[in-house]
């Protein structure tokens, strides 16, 4: 099978996914009252040898069931709303207790069994409450609408009737999100939250197709410039900025000093490490003091003629928070969201429809720019290449080109410039 977390997903999984969407566009059609038209719903579909099965996720306009899609892992008929916090919790229990899903062991484990080892997901707005108490969290109970994705829908099912998985893919259909980057058509991975564990026991026992991929020939970055106190170098897109969980190699790692700020593992260009603590400590305050200035250089794809690219440049204010449900990816909260600024300018309007754009991120939260271009209410243009917010590529075209900021020892002022190819 080949691993479900691969996107864009296989071209015959693409075109069970393209009569999927005619398919719910003629429903919409016939249903004009329809869910789908104030928020769309993500669905899916598992390719097996000789056809293929299609879900969506959790009900449709009121239903679990809809003829031509398979239906629901277990048939609530308890519902905990509308009782006590105590009583609904615990048919909260019975419900996930009553969640199995079988993997290609034939093993069997319920909601409550995949969720035990597993970090509790606290929703974001819960992080904000003054009365939020971490301990009086059930860190063993899985986050509502737990197994009712796509994905865990449809592999349950394929399994349950002696189908072997070939390909899957999950994609969005009707009207765009307003918090998550959801736009109609466009293909995601599972989500890491509700579906991530829920997966790492159903795939077990199947053959994965090893979908790792290479950092680009594991080079070094480039050194732009070096002192006693600190360097800048060029990061190649694909080599993290510091160590994660795993043996990849880092910036950090294989240059022996320690980065001040971070690029995405997919965004290359100009990162400042410092070679002392005293160093580290003065441009970490300068980045908190917004004192440092960035541009970055990307190559981006309206959605639509409405896109604010139409205007030269601008400036786009979408508070951003991290999705509690699909790490590492950033929502949209206009309400709990922490302040995030981005101006833009464009350089280029180009004869394929893309778009050079210049961006000087004012703030510094994880994947701005990622998604002030994607978002409906930003610039409503994915950047190319870009697997979490629009379509994945060869590579994200997403560079930091430029960056200028004061010396902390010599006080000198420091300006580098590192063009992208994007320019050509």
């Amino acid at each position: 099978m080949v691993n479900p977390y691969i996107i864009p997903p296989s071209k015959s999984a693409q075109e069970a996914a393209k009569e999927v969407i005619e398919k719910v566009h003629a429903y919409m059609n016939m249903h004009p009252e329809s869910e789908l038209h104030r928020c769309g719903k993500m669905f899916g579909v598992l390719l097996y040898e000789g056809g293929y099965l299609a879900a969506f996720s959790a009900k449709l306009d009121g239903s679990y069931h809809h003829d031509g899609f398979v239906p629901p892992v277990y048939e609530m008929t308890l519902e905990p709303n509308g009782t006590s916090k105590e009583e609904s919790r615990r048919l909260q229990r019975l419900l996930f207790a009553n969640y199995n899903f079988v993997n290609g062991k034939g093993e069997s484990k319920n909601l409550l069994e995949i969720f035990k080892e597993e970090k509790p997901i606290i929703p974001a707005e819960e992080w904000f409450s003054s009365k939020l108490k971490i301990k009086n969290y059930d860190l063993r109970m899985p986050p509502a609408g737990a197994g009712e994705c796509c994905a865990p829908k449809l592999l349950q099912y394929a399994l349950t009737h002696g189908l072997e998985p070939v390909s899957l893919a999950e994609f969005w259909v009707g009207a765009p999100s307003k918090t998550e980057i959801r736009q109609e058509g466009a293909f995601y991975a599972p989500c890491s939250g509700k579906c991530g564990p829920i997966l790492k026991h159903v795939l077990q026992g199947l053959d994965i197709e090893d979908w790792r991929l290479e950092i680009e020939n594991w080079k070094k970055p480039e050194i732009i410039f070096e002192d006693d106190y600190l360097m800048v170098v060029n990061k190649p897109a694909g080599l993290l900025s510091v160590p994660g969980k795993g043996e990849e190699p880092s910036v950090e790692s294989l240059m022996g000093a320690k980065p001040v700020h971070r690029l995405d593992q997919d965004t290359s260009g100009l990162l400042v490490l410092a070679k002392t603590a005293e160093v580290y400590k003065e441009l970490q305050a300068y980045f908190q003091r917004r004192d440092i200035l960035k541009r970055y250089e990307a190559v981006l794809r309206p959605n639509d003629e409405m896109s604010r690219l139409r205007l030269n440049d601008g400036m786009i204010e979408l508070p951003l928070l991290p999705n509690p449900y699909d790490r590492p990816r950033q929502m949209v909260d206009k309400e709990h969201g922490k302040v995030a600024i981005t101006k833009y300018v464009i350089r280029d309007r180009r004869p394929d429809g893309t778009v050079l754009v210049d961006f000087y991120p004012l703030t510094g939260r994880t994947h701005q720019l990622r998604v002030h271009a994607a978002h409906l209410d930003g610039l409503n243009a994915p950047i190319l290449g870009d697997r979490l917010y629009g379509t994945a590529g060869e590579r994200l075209m997403l560079h930091a080109a430029e960056i200028c900021f004061v010396h902390p020892i010599t006080k000198e002022e420091m300006h580098f410039c590192c063009d992208s190819f994007f320019t050509i």
